[in-house]
């Protein structure tokens, strides 16, 4: 990949449109070669043949996570096993693990779109990119190391954890590029102040942030500290993994589909109605050129709606606010973690670190938020958050003030919520 865009990324509405139908039609087809997704299609009374716009793709049924699980763990995959070069897994650790296999092709074609997504992200080829997600099954550490080294980087596969000895590795190799989970970024951040050393003065200059939600709040502490440009990168591994979307570092205003490659709905979480661009909503995903595991109309449960296309023409969807299925609802209130995260970033005093705690007091359930003083802050500092929470989030909690470091640390993704409840 050149320094420059791929002419995609600027094309009309309609060359992409007509990009989309021509591939749409060669997956939905190859997708029905699948017999659970030909078996849903029976149930709905829809065929392949019947896909002649692109509208007419909200009458196919949706594929979930059940789906997936249900075939563990090859029964999804549209080719011989024999032709999958490689598999990922996720954890398992909310039921069965959901298996997603790769061609030959789809590796390189991942790498490609990783690529596009750091030169959108404001890296260049020679730059060093630091990759503290997470190696193994999850798609996160390979996904970004393949695109980096496509894009002609220097990659150093740190992955997670030993938050000393990454930061001593930023700064020794000089990295300019980081990408990792946005809450273990505020781990690094405090690493740099317990070694005595300014981030200002870091060679840091682009930060790529995903695998969670993040605010606005925590770009502004992390880009202030830094001194660099924070951006967000989408993906899930059941429609590819990293770089199914990206935040445009010129604009910062949501994350550019890569639309020649997945076509994004927004439905009605509840209904599954299909909703119009601009609404928010559950977002969906059909692949347009997976090979060995195409999905078809796959449900995320990320909440979020579509926007048209600023830095690229290809449309944008705004930054996750939470997903439908991690909503706690709390006496009738639907709360996302992001919107107490929010809270915490405005009170003065407090470190960037929480955790949710769902208890059960008499037969009512409660939300006990676990914070942390800064260092050197005095105590006393959390007493405003808990009426913060009460009059923009809505909901009553007790908040409990740590000392400096005695909130759970991410050592990957954060673990936000806990649930105390019991059955």
């Amino acid at each position: 990949m050149g320094q420059g865009l791929d002419a995609i990324e600027t094309a009309s509405r309609d060359e992409i449109e007509a990009l989309q139908l021509e591939r749409l039609k060669a997956t939905v087809a190859r997708a029905y070669g699948v017999p659970t997704y030909r078996a849903k299609c029976e149930a709905a009374g829809v065929h392949p043949d019947d896909l002649r716009d692109l509208s007419d793709l909200s009458r196919f049924p949706f594929t979930t996570k059940a789906d997936l699980r249900g075939a563990y763990p090859f029964g999804m995959f549209a080719v011989p096993r024999a032709q999958v070069a490689r598999i990922h897994a996720s954890s398992g650790t909310t039921g069965q693990p959901t298996v997603v296999g790769y061609t030959k092709g789809d590796v390189d074609r991942w790498a490609g779109l990783v690529a596009r997504s750091l030169h959108a992200a404001g890296t260049r080829a020679g730059d060093v990119v630091h990759v503290a997600y997470g190696y193994g099954l999850f798609t996160g550490g390979l996904g970004a190391h393949y695109g980096a080294e496509r894009l002609g980087c220097t990659v150093v596969p740190v992955s997670g954890g030993m938050t000393e000895r990454q930061v001593r590795l930023i700064e020794d190799f000089g990295a300019s590029t980081i990408m990792v989970t946005p809450s273990y970024m505020l781990n690094l951040l405090e690493e740099y102040a317990r070694q005595g050393r300014d981030p200002a003065a870091s060679p840091l200059k682009v930060g790529v942030f995903g695998a969670e939600p993040w605010t606005e709040a925590m770009r502004a502490e992390v880009e202030g500290a830094f001194g660099m440009d924070a951006v967000d990168i989408y993906g899930l591994s059941e429609v590819m993994g990293p770089g199914v979307a990206q935040e445009c570092v010129e604009t910062k205003d949501g994350l550019h589909v890569w639309e020649d490659h997945f076509l994004p709905e927004v439905v009605d979480p509840e209904t599954g109605a299909p909703l119009p661009d601009g609404t928010r909503g559950e977002l969906v995903f059909t692949t347009l050129t997976k090979e060995a595991m195409p999905v078809v109309r796959y449900r995320t449960r990320d909440l979020t709606r579509l926007l048209p296309g600023t830095a690229r023409t290809m449309r944008r969807m705004e930054k996750v606010t939470g997903r439908s299925d991690d909503m706690i609802i709390l006496r009738g209130v639907n709360v996302f973690p992001t919107q107490i995260e929010e809270q915490v970033l405005a009170v003065a005093g407090l470190a960037p670190h929480f955790q949710i705690e769902l208890v059960r007091e008499g037969r009512m359930d409660a939300m006990r938020v676990l914070v942390e003083r800064a260092p050197g802050a005095s105590a006393g500092v959390e007493a405003p958050l808990a009426g913060r929470i009460k009059e923009v989030v809505g909901v009553s909690c007790v908040v409990e003030c740590r000392d400096p470091g005695g909130v759970e640390r991410s050592q990957g993704k954060a673990r936000r919520v806990v649930d105390l409840r019991g059955g």
